[in-house]
């Protein structure tokens, strides 16, 4: 059996270790040792009943966690782009860049971390005096542009982003006073409002058999999207449009008798999900779907 072997059945079976020792000088025991101890990968602990009390608590915070993922907005304040990029912190011990979102509203400039959430950095516009865009090579040889904000104090900061010139482009904008035009489609996008939201099952592909996992569900008009709460990013992306049809299928899932939808894409795949109520999730995900469902 190779490492990777040994590996995968621990995170996949696990192991259970009971060792019983007792130390003895000259034939009189005087020191027992007993170890009972379980050894697995957490969705196996979850499966046995093991550890449920820190996921509940996982679970419970990244449910709270997710309603305040929005930047909090003053009165009257209201958000002109949204995109991913960072904040590279100088000050201090740590130097480094620090990931997260960077908004921009009609009054500030912030860079949001969401999990755990912290405002990273932020600016007011009237205090920026000047924005441009740094030119920058990474240690691999790549050419990046960053985002340098001069403040009026002579204060620099320079901040990544997924769009830098888009970003630059409404800043200056912004500093000339003629930030009125509307926003940009892609910001649209990202705040297009669900249909569905709730618990649902994911049978997810594993090299060793597929496994259900319990987690977040969103559908929109654009698209559907799985996450477990201790996932980074969403385990299931699934555009509306290669969603070729929806099945409810009989027989038993995580969640009962009869849970189970098989989602059919455009390409041929199968995704097979299981909701608490089976029969709202096939209505939602069947407007979502150009085909009629099978009930």
């Amino acid at each position: 059996m190779t490492l990777d072997d040994l590996v995968e059945v621990l995170l996949n079976k696990g192991a259970v270790l009971h060792l019983d020792l007792i130390v003895a000088v000259a034939d009189i025991p005087l020191i027992g040792v007993s170890v009972r101890a379980a050894i697995a990968g957490m969705e196996t602990m979850l499966e046995y009943g093991m550890m449920r009390n820190w996921d509940e608590a996982t679970r419970a915070w990244a449910e709270r966690s997710a309603g305040r993922r929005a930047l909090d907005l003053r009165e009257g304040e209201s958000i002109v782009r949204r995109m991913s990029g960072g904040h590279l912190l100088t000050e201090g011990v740590y130097h480094g860049w620090r990931p997260g979102t960077v908004h921009l509203t009609d009054q500030r400039l912030v860079v949001l971390r969401e999990e755990p959430r912290e405002v990273l950095w932020q600016t007011e516009l009237d205090a920026v005096g000047s924005v441009r865009l740094k030119p920058e090579r990474t240690v691999g040889g790549e050419e990046r542009l960053r985002l340098e904000v001069s403040s009026a104090d002579g204060r620099r900061d320079l901040l990544s982003a997924r769009e830098p010139e888009a970003l630059h482009d409404l800043l200056v904008r912004a500093l000339a006073g003629r930030l009125a035009p509307a926003l940009p489609a892609a910001a649209a996008t990202e705040e297009e409002p669900p249909i569905a939201e709730g618990h649902l099952w994911y049978e997810e592909p594993r090299r060793a058999g597929p496994l259900w996992r319990g987690g977040r569900a969103r559908l929109t008009a654009g698209r559907l999207t799985w996450k477990s709460p201790v996932d980074a990013r969403p385990a299931l992306a699934l555009a509306t449009t290669d969603l070729a049809g929806v099945e409810r299928v009989p027989g038993y899932g995580p969640a009962g008798e009869g849970s189970v939808l098989v989602l059919c894409t455009t390409a041929g795949d199968e995704i097979r999900l299981a909701a608490d109520d089976p029969e709202r999730w096939l209505r939602w995900l069947t407007s979502a779907s150009p085909v009629p469902a099978t009930a």
